[in-house]
């Protein structure tokens, strides 16, 4: 089982994937066979860890045309037709990995996308202020996505400052 997070920092809200991936280390423990990926912007060289699973789950800023920070998730068909919208640079390589997967009939039956409707994709760093506040729900229905596959995922106790 794979969770990739997916995105560029210095883009803005297209870091938003990698901003969601770093929450999920932190404030969840997962299984051992439920593997974090910063995927980051690494195209082609995901497609080894892409075809070994037969469960994958992105995390991204996934531009729909809805408000700012809106939930979106889309099933295994859905993703061609969301990645001919191309958001950033790196959903390019990600189309061409999950069609050289499907190819070489390796593709994972079970792939979902789940992320947030950027609201800004320009040089800065840091999440816009509508995206920031979706974290807490893309974090809630990646782990309900994981939970209804069979892994049992448990909140991290907050740290007390006492």
């Amino acid at each position: 089982m794979l969770v990739v997070g997916l995105g560029n920092p210095i883009m803005a809200d297209d870091g938003l994937g990698l901003a969601a991936l770093a929450r999920l280390r932190q404030e969840w423990r997962l299984p051992e066979s439920v593997r974090l990926v910063d995927g980051g912007t690494w195209g082609m060289n995901l497609l080894p860890l892409i075809e070994a699973e037969e469960r994958v789950v992105f995390l991204d800023a996934i531009d729909m045309g809805l408000p700012p920070g809106a939930l979106v998730r889309l099933a295994r068909r859905d993703l061609p037709r969301f990645l001919g919208h191309k958001l950033s640079p790196h959903q390019v390589d990600l189309r061409e990995v999950l069609a050289l997967a499907e190819l070489r009939g390796r593709l994972p039956s079970h792939l979902v996308a789940i992320g947030l409707q950027p609201g800004r994709v320009e040089m800065a760093v840091g999440l816009s202020p509508e995206v920031e506040s979706g974290l807490d729900e893309l974090l809630m229905a990646a782990v309900e996505r994981l939970e209804s596959w069979g892994y049992t995922c448990r909140a991290l106790e907050p740290v007390s400052n006492t």
